[in-house]
């Protein structure tokens, strides 16, 4: 795995994590326009950056769409990266 992969990883990692604690902020403040916007604006840069690590380096769940051949058996498991 290369240090911009891993990078991109992390950053991936990070706006999750971001993305659920937002959601569950929401579920219980579901009338705070800021948070609204806030998850609206981190998810649009969440997704970006998911495509653009799936186009550089293949899909990163089982239920992504892969291209010939099957890729998602060809990246590094989770306990296999050296964070």
């Amino acid at each position: 795995m290369t240090r911009e992969q891993l990078e991109m990883l992390k950053e991936l990692m990070a706006l999750d994590f971001y993305l659920v604690e937002l959601s569950l902020f929401l579920n219980t403040h579901p009338d705070n326009r800021q948070a609204l916007e806030d998850h609206n604006r981190i998810a649009r840069q969440y997704e970006e950056l998911r495509r653009d690590y799936v186009r550089r380096y293949g899909p990163l769940c089982i239920g992504c769409v892969s291209e010939y051949p099957w890729q998602y058996i060809e990246t590094e498991w989770p306990w296999q990266i050296e964070y």
